[in-house]
């Protein structure tokens, strides 16, 4: 069994790292358990296919649930299509504005060699009667749903001018309990929508905290392999791993500056859990915080900015601290918990884990930095580890389902909700990349 100290015991259970798992689930995409009448109408027509085999993945399905997902568009029914276009010169605007359909996405999918795809699409604006785009892209039968990742982004970036974050990665941490003593830990990377997992490491001895560097080629996590917490650092390509801290405590919580360069960590190596940032090209380290509360989930807002959470007012809230000294900010005043912050991309807007005064139960919640306003995404219980797309428009956070630990994806304008299955049944500490090569 693992022995912890009580420091770390209560770190642990604080931000609901240790947890066990059940029987494993089909993997597949995204469920969706609820959307919004609010969204903008599309159609994405099924894409043609000239091929004799069918194709192992349906593209424009792929294509749909991307675009369901940001809570910005509401995909029109398939079977409810009066006309399938698979060409910008098929597209009848009639047959569309009749069934409310603002957008139309249609294509075609030729295969030019024996392991070779390509798309032909096209976005077409009904009230305008307009081509907006039309576009190839191509890529083998691996790549066939990076593919349908691709044209999602190109829509969404074309109609919002936000650049899309469909073709990044998820990282996540899942566990197998095969018995009281014996409990596997695995770090998975998937697509964004849990599709395509792949293991990177498994371990009898939790996993924790996982978190991608702004390169996408780096991740940085707590593993008690050596029966202690101690923060690594593992090459994603290589599988070459790096042992960062290894100091007596806690060492936990690992977060990238925007550079990659330098990571802001917690240790309790001086007997009180404060906030360090180590310049990985030297090693050197040097503590940012010093109270006698527990300091602790730093995430960057800048280049020189920390936010973190203590609960140096008495209950645990949000506060930010300029790495080169001054006093520490505090962020949050609405409801007596406030923890886990993430920032998005453009710094304006925080994610937190949040409880209402008078309420027992833990929701995400977002607040704007600028304006104060505070607004609570989720409404399931225990929900925990927020993590953002790297556009601003999606989040996923752990919460628990029927007694096991799964993974929520929500679109940050709430309209949106969906659950993200995996082979796994019991999941935690989500984290999303950036955007990748």
């Amino acid at each position: 069994m693992i022995k912890l100290s009580k420091v770390s015991r209560l770190w642990i259970a604080a931000v609901g790292l240790l947890f066990v798992s059940q029987a494993a689930l089909a993997q597949d995409a995204i469920e969706i358990t609820r959307g919004s009448d609010k969204a903008t109408p599309i159609a994405v027509v099924p894409f043609g296919w000239q091929g004799t085999s069918p194709l192992p993945e349906d593209l424009s399905e792929i294509t749909a649930n991307d675009l369901r997902n940001s809570g910005m568009f509401s995909p029109f029914a398939r079977e409810n299509m009066l006309s399938y276009p698979t060409r910008a010169s098929e597209i009848f605007p009639r047959d569309w504005r009749v069934l409310g359909v603002e957008y139309v996405v249609a294509g075609m999918i030729t295969s030019p060699s024996a392991d070779r795809f390509e798309i032909q699409y096209s976005l077409y604006n009904v009230a305008r009667e307009e081509v907006l785009m039309s576009k190839t892209v191509s890529g083998t039968q691996s790549q066939l749903r990076d593919m349908a990742h691709h044209v999602s982004d190109e829509v969404f970036e074309e109609i919002t001018g936000i650049k899309g974050a469909f073709n990044t990665k998820l990282l996540y941490v899942a566990a197998e309990r095969f018995s009281v003593d014996n409990t596997r830990f695995t770090l998975q990377r998937s697509d964004y929508d849990g599709a395509r997992g792949v293991t990177l490491l498994q371990s009898r001895e939790p996993i924790l905290t996982p978190s991608y560097a702004p390169d996408g080629q780096r991740i940085a996590y707590v593993s008690f392999e050596s029966r202690r917490p101690e923060i690594f650092i593992h090459y994603v390509q290589t599988g070459r791993r790096e042992r960062i801290t290894s100091f007596e405590g806690l060492n936990g919580a690992p977060a990238w500056s925007p550079d990659g360069g330098r990571l802001a960590f917690v240790l309790s190596r001086d007997g009180n859990p404060e906030i360090y940032v180590m310049d990985l090209a030297s090693k050197q380290m040097r503590r940012i915080t010093n109270h006698f509360a527990i300091d602790t989930e730093p995430t960057w807002m800048d280049d020189n900015t920390l936010v973190f959470t203590s609960d140096r007012g008495g209950r645990p809230q949000i506060y930010k601290q300029d790495i080169n000294g001054g006093s520490a900010e505090r962020l949050t005043f609405v409801g007596n918990y406030n923890a886990n912050p993430k920032l998005s991309a453009d710094g304006q807007t925080m994610v937190m884990v949040h409880r209402q005064d008078g309420y027992r139960n833990f929701h995400i919640a977002t607040q704007d930095l600028r304006r104060g306003n505070l607004r609570v995404l989720t409404e399931t219980s225990l929900d925990e580890s927020p993590t953002v797309a790297p556009n601003g428009t999606m989040l996923i956070y752990a919460t628990r389902q029927q007694g096991r630990g799964v993974l929520m994806l929500v679109s940050t304008n709430g309209r949106a909700r969906s659950v993200i299955p995996t082979q796994f049944t019991d999941l935690r500490v989500p984290s999303w990349s950036p955007y990748l090569p």
